[in-house]
Protein backbone atom coordinates (compact mmCIF):
# COMPACT_ATOMS: atom_id res chain seq x y z
CA UNK A 1 0.00 0.00 0.00
CA UNK A 2 1.11 3.40 -0.66
CA UNK A 3 -0.55 6.64 0.97
CA UNK A 4 -0.42 10.24 -0.65
CA UNK A 5 -0.21 13.01 1.60
CA UNK A 6 -0.86 16.29 -0.23
CA UNK A 7 -0.23 19.73 1.64
CA UNK A 8 -1.65 22.59 0.36
CA UNK A 9 -0.59 26.51 0.82
CA UNK A 10 -4.24 27.74 0.11
CA UNK A 11 -5.87 31.46 0.55
CA UNK A 12 -7.61 31.61 3.37
CA UNK A 13 -10.50 33.67 2.03
CA UNK A 14 -11.79 31.04 -0.09
CA UNK A 15 -11.56 27.99 2.51
CA UNK A 16 -15.66 27.36 1.18
CA UNK A 17 -14.55 27.21 -2.82
CA UNK A 18 -11.17 24.71 -1.50
CA UNK A 19 -13.93 22.57 0.72
CA UNK A 20 -15.55 21.84 -2.62
CA UNK A 21 -12.91 20.95 -4.53
CA UNK A 22 -12.02 18.31 -1.74
CA UNK A 23 -15.83 17.06 -1.97
CA UNK A 24 -14.69 16.61 -5.62
CA UNK A 25 -12.11 14.65 -5.38
CA UNK A 26 -12.48 12.03 -2.44
CA UNK A 27 -15.32 10.09 -5.01
CA UNK A 28 -12.67 10.43 -7.62
CA UNK A 29 -9.82 8.79 -6.40
CA UNK A 30 -12.57 5.91 -4.87
CA UNK A 31 -14.02 5.48 -8.49
CA UNK A 32 -9.89 5.20 -9.78
CA UNK A 33 -9.61 2.22 -6.94
CA UNK A 34 -7.82 4.59 -4.25
CA UNK A 35 -9.31 4.79 -0.78
CA UNK A 36 -9.78 8.32 0.27
CA UNK A 37 -9.06 9.30 3.84
CA UNK A 38 -10.47 13.11 3.77
CA UNK A 39 -9.28 16.62 3.44
CA UNK A 40 -8.38 18.65 6.57
CA UNK A 41 -9.04 22.09 6.64
CA UNK A 42 -7.43 24.88 8.73
CA UNK A 43 -8.77 25.08 12.11
CA UNK A 44 -6.57 26.57 14.72
CA UNK A 45 -2.75 27.46 13.75
CA UNK A 46 -2.14 28.60 10.43
CA UNK A 47 -4.87 30.11 8.19
CA UNK A 48 -3.63 29.07 4.81
CA UNK A 49 -2.46 24.76 5.17
CA UNK A 50 -4.82 22.38 4.14
CA UNK A 51 -4.01 18.44 3.91
CA UNK A 52 -5.47 15.50 2.16
CA UNK A 53 -4.39 12.05 2.44
CA UNK A 54 -5.27 9.18 0.10
CA UNK A 55 -4.42 5.26 -0.46
CA UNK A 56 -3.53 3.10 -3.29
CA UNK A 57 -2.57 -0.74 -3.28
CA UNK A 58 0.58 0.27 -4.68
CA UNK A 59 2.82 2.83 -6.44
CA UNK A 60 1.54 1.44 -9.73
CA UNK A 61 -2.20 1.54 -8.99
CA UNK A 62 -1.83 5.18 -8.23
CA UNK A 63 0.53 5.89 -11.35
CA UNK A 64 -2.63 4.29 -13.40
CA UNK A 65 -4.95 6.15 -11.56
CA UNK A 66 -2.72 9.42 -12.50
CA UNK A 67 -2.97 8.56 -15.93
CA UNK A 68 -6.68 8.01 -16.00
CA UNK A 69 -7.49 11.21 -14.26
CA UNK A 70 -6.01 13.26 -16.38
CA UNK A 71 -8.54 12.02 -19.44
CA UNK A 72 -11.48 11.45 -17.06
CA UNK A 73 -14.33 13.78 -17.85
CA UNK A 74 -14.88 14.77 -14.00
CA UNK A 75 -11.64 15.04 -13.10
CA UNK A 76 -11.12 17.34 -15.87
CA UNK A 77 -14.19 19.53 -14.34
CA UNK A 78 -12.06 19.47 -11.04
CA UNK A 79 -8.57 20.55 -12.26
CA UNK A 80 -10.80 23.34 -13.99
CA UNK A 81 -12.54 24.46 -10.93
CA UNK A 82 -9.72 24.67 -9.28
CA UNK A 83 -7.72 26.65 -12.11
CA UNK A 84 -10.31 28.97 -12.14
CA UNK A 85 -11.33 29.88 -8.71
CA UNK A 86 -7.39 30.26 -7.79
CA UNK A 87 -7.93 28.77 -3.95
CA UNK A 88 -4.87 26.87 -4.55
CA UNK A 89 -1.54 28.98 -4.04
CA UNK A 90 0.68 25.77 -4.16
CA UNK A 91 1.51 22.05 -2.77
CA UNK A 92 3.89 19.43 -2.38
CA UNK A 93 3.03 15.61 -2.50
CA UNK A 94 4.62 13.19 -0.47
CA UNK A 95 4.37 9.14 -0.16
CA UNK A 96 4.23 7.17 2.73
CA UNK A 97 3.81 3.51 3.07
CA UNK A 98 1.94 2.51 6.77
CA UNK A 99 3.50 0.60 9.50
CA UNK A 100 1.07 -1.67 11.21
CA UNK A 101 0.79 -3.13 15.08
CA UNK A 102 1.17 -6.54 15.67
CA UNK A 103 -1.38 -8.71 14.08
CA UNK A 104 -2.12 -6.64 10.76
CA UNK A 105 -0.15 -6.82 7.88
CA UNK A 106 0.56 -4.01 5.04
CA UNK A 107 -1.20 -4.70 1.94
CA UNK A 108 1.31 -4.39 -1.21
Amino acid sequence: MITCYLRYIIDPYQLAEFEQYGRLWIPLVEKFGGTHHGYFMPSEGHSNVALAMFSFPSLAAYEDYRTRSFEDPECQAAFAYAAEKRFIVSYERSFFRPVFGDGEAAKG
